[in-house]
């Protein structure tokens, strides 16, 4: 299952593939992986196994344009959606690299090791899309100077960045909750029926705990952690383009670009 999550992430990666068929094969990757982290889930549980260990991942955030801040953000939230905790090193306002540190299970890092920076790559190539589109539409409004314009651009792409993020992060954590849905209603031959139920109680159980094992990692390895001041939405242009992108992106998770009450725009901070 590994190598073939890294194979659809290194055809996903390919400069040679359309956007279309990039988002394609990172969408089958982050279905597969998470799938897999359940179903092992499961397992354990039935065999009565030890719960899945808690380790530690850093994680390496580019600060490029002065939007390391904001991707450090985006990043955070889908780290959380997979039930990760973060902290971040070097988070400052300057060009510099900055360093994500996730907690979680090892499953769990295990996928976003494989799937953030493909995730993250999307991402970039429709913010950097979508702030240039923003800027040529505003030229034509008036007569902006060119500082104007570069200042714009910035605050629409971190406002977009930022949006982009929580809503990927939203449309995994809805997968996910469908999944244990799924295995929880017993789905499959009525003569394994009761087996099923019993395997998904234990594995939702399992699930359950692991998000309290990580919480108390955490505050063991991060007992003083400083809060970061958060950003304001600078744009809300941005902000509803990368919520909107961020909701249509192609993760492979079954989540209908509008559904319900889910797909409407949360407000700004």
């Amino acid at each position: 299952m590994v190598e073939r999550v890294r194979g659809l992430l290194r055809m996903a990666e390919d400069p040679s593939v359309t956007d279309a068929e990039s988002q394609a094969f990172t969408a089958k990757a982050a279905e597969l992986m998470t799938r897999h982290a359940i179903a092992e889930a499961e397992a354990r549980a039935e065999r009565g196994e030890e719960p899945d260990a808690i380790s530690r991942m850093d994680y390496t955030v580019p600060g490029v344009g002065g939007h390391g801040k904001a991707r450090v953000r985006a990043l955070a939230d889908i780290a959380a959606a997979y039930g990760c905790q973060s902290a971040v090193r070097g988070n400052n306002s300057e060009n510099t690299e900055r360093v994500m540190i996730l907690v979680g299970t090892v499953s769990a890092l295990d996928a976003l090791r494989m799937l953030m920076p493909s995730i993250s790559m999307q991402m970039k190539a429709s913010a950097k899309f979508m702030s240039s589109a923003h800027v040529s539409d505003i030229r034509e409004l008036r007569n902006y100077t060119r500082s104007e314009l570069e200042t714009e651009r910035k605050r629409y792409y971190r406002s977009f960045v930022r949006a982009y993020g929580q809503a990927v992060a939203e449309r995994i954590r809805e997968f996910r909750a469908r999944l244990h849905e799924s295995a929880s209603s017993g789905e499959g031959a009525a003569g394994a029926a009761e087996g099923s139920q019993a395997s998904a109680r234990g594995a939702d159980l399992v699930l359950r705990d692991d998000v309290h094992r990580v919480q108390e990692e955490f505050q063991k390895q991060f007992p003083q952690l400083r809060k970061h001041r958060p950003e304001r939405t600078h744009s809300a242009a941005g902000y509803r383009a990368g919520y909107r992108r961020g909701r249509q992106a192609d993760l492979g998770l079954d989540t209908p670009v509008t559904s319900g009450g889910t797909s409407a725009l949360p407000k700004n901070e």
